[in-house]
């Protein structure tokens, strides 16, 4: 039998914010990650996903003033 924690939890172990949380587990970024109503059920033992929002191995932030 799985045991589960929250988005909140999960964010908490990850250091992550709980947005960050909700977001990977509505694209299924997150395996065996529920939702019932509004409350996201994540596996306690799920690994955090790997951050594909940087595609480059590095951040540059370039405001081109």
């Amino acid at each position: 039998m799985f045991e589960y924690i929250t988005a909140k939890e999960a964010a908490e172990k990850w250091g992550i914010s709980q947005r960050r949380v909700q977001v990977l587990c509505v694209e299924g970024r997150i395996a065996g990650a529920k939702k019932y109503a509004f409350v996201w059920a994540i596996p306690k033992d799920a690994e955090k996903p790997k951050d594909e929002r940087i595609v480059s191995g590095k951040h540059v932030k370039e405001w081109g003033l």
